[in-house]
């Protein structure tokens, strides 16, 4: 039987879920569910010195806004629980200490100061890397240099120590990975990382690999800058006896800045005027407010499409994808090496096709609020239609309103290249015409009827009605381009309409 595809994303709650983190949560769930898989949510909050309240919360809402549901997890629940790290503190000091009595890992009771000494040494003799090594551990205060009891008083003193991995000095490191292919390190580059902390609590490099271990995790898909620490990761999984199932490795690439060059930044996204969480996030210290995709207006489905297309392509000239058809189309070998360019540009190109899309009633709420919010007289059935006139015109739902100033407002000026190109004898004759016909009718005034009653006034005028739109237009909204016109006269109604018409024919220059 082959085995279930399990994934896994482990964000850390040390504050707001970046957009980047976003996208690899989404590219383990597309995995997850092309493959007939399971995603699991861990929370990794063993860095209690950067834990901020909230942050948990925040990350389980943005998974939830944007369409990514989880199987097992945090807030779920499932067979592995806790899925909380910090509730997981027996387990990794367990696993930890296997690697001492294993002779894979050592007690290691350097001070602060003792290892900033360690670096100034090394940089003073330009040493290729100011590290905690093969070669350094042995001039440093550790259970490798230290007499068995010297290390025993130590401890039974409840002195500080940490848990380091004892890294070979001579060996290859190898992996595989599916975005990058092979990847080789010598061990002399890989340091010996800290494994425990001094608080009893892991580092990031035990708990990851242990975790992934005991809940059974098939493929680690996780950003670029996690690269480097992979082969210390394959040694993990060597020295705790594991390598034979150790889960394969795909590491995305970067998010770059909108002009290609560095990583994106919130410096970047806040000098470019775009969000980069996906929700809106109050820091709890400093009550500081970061602007969210949400809150900014972006619908989850256009968000999620654009994220998906930051660094893989289907191989088609397709652009636009449900979740469902992003599921079936997505492979990680597609997945690009080089960084994906955040171009905000086509992220709101990404909403403007799906906001059209929207169904008006489900716009007409928003739309309503904010004709409210700007003192505009606005039904729920009036707003209903406004979005369907404007909706295509827009990239953000909270812009109808702004192109709808004409709607709620008769014109105050009427544009002049306009007025000299178009207002002439027969516009005149047209609009007059049109305003007795108006006058005149008593049917259910709607767009289709309103469209007959104008080409009727004019036909009967001798006028082609081509000749004079522009002019209509203009007595109707000041200007000689906007959405429908019909429609528009339908959304202001009759009596204003014909109110519009004679303020035009009172107010342009007679020809």
């Amino acid at each position: 039987m082959s085995t279930e595809i399990r994934v896994r994303f482990a964000p850390s709650p040390t504050g707001p879920l970046h957009i980047g983190g976003v996208r690899t949560a989404l590219y383990n769930y597309l995995f997850a569910r092309k493959m007939g898989g399971k995603m699991l949510l861990r929370i990794e909050d063993t860095d209690q010195n950067r834990f901020v309240p909230g942050a948990e919360a925040y990350i389980m809402d943005a998974l939830r806004w944007a369409g990514i549901e989880i199987d097992e997890g945090q807030g779920i629940g499932g067979p592995h629980a806790p899925y909380r790290q910090s509730e997981r503190r027996e387990i990794y000091q367990r696993e930890a200490q296997r690697l001492i009595d294993e002779g894979k890992a050592y007690y290691a009771f350097d001070t602060a100061e003792e290892l900033d000494a360690m670096r100034q040494r090394l940089e003073a003799a330009n040493a290729p890397a100011a590290q905690y090594n093969a070669i350094t551990r042995m001039q440093m205060r550790n259970s490798l240099t230290l007499k068995p009891e010297e290390v025993k008083a130590r401890m039974d003193a409840g002195d500080p120590y940490v848990i380091r991995l004892k890294t070979p000095r001579k060996e290859e490191v190898r992996l595989n990975d599916i975005i990058r292919g092979w990847v080789t390190v010598h061990s002399s580059a890989i340091d010996d990382k800290v494994l425990l902390k001094s608080d009893g609590l892991p580092t990031y490099h035990l708990a990851n690999i242990v975790d992934d271990h005991l809940m059974g995790i098939t493929h680690v898909i996780r950003g670029e800058e996690w690269l480097p620490s992979a082969p210390l990761h394959v040694l993990l999984y060597r020295y705790l006896g594991w390598e034979d199932t150790m889960p394969q490795f795909a590491h995305l690439p970067l998010l770059l800045k909108p002009e290609g060059n560095g990583k994106l930044s919130k410096r970047d996204a806040d000098l470019g005027g775009f969000p980069i969480f996906p929700l809106q996030w109050t820091d709890p210290n400093t009550g500081q407010v970061a602007r969210g995709f949400r809150e900014d207006g972006y619908l989850p489905e256009a968000t999620v499409n654009f994220l998906a297309l930051l660094g893989w392509n289907p191989g088609t000239e397709q652009e636009l994808f449900t979740m469902d058809e992003l599921i079936a189309s997505f492979d990680l070998a597609q997945v690009h090496k080089a960084g994906a360019r955040f171009d905000i540009q086509k992220a709101q190109w990404f909403n403007h096709q799906y906001v059209k899309e929207q169904p008006d009633a489900v716009l007409a709420p928003t739309v309503q609020q904010q004709a409210q919010a700007a003192g505009y007289d606005c039904s729920l059935a009036k707003a209903e239609k406004i979005a369907a006139l404007l909706k295509g015109r827009v990239n953000f739902a909270r812009e109808i309103v702004d192109e709808a100033t004409t709607i709620f407002n008769a014109p105050t000026h009427y544009d002049e290249a306009v007025t000299t190109a178009k207002w002439n004898a027969d516009a005149v004759k047209a609009v007059t015409a049109f305003h007795d016909a108006l006058v005149a009718y008593e049917g259910e005034f709607v767009a289709d009827t309103i469209k007959h009653t104008l080409s009727d006034a004019v036909t009967q005028a001798g006028i082609k009605q081509g000749k004079i739109m522009q002019a209509m237009r203009l007595a109707l909204t000041g200007s000689g381009a906007g959405p429908d016109l019909m429609l528009t006269m339908e959304i202001i109604g009759k009596d204003e309409t014909v109110r519009r018409l004679e303020q035009a024919l009172a107010t342009l220059p007679k020809p």
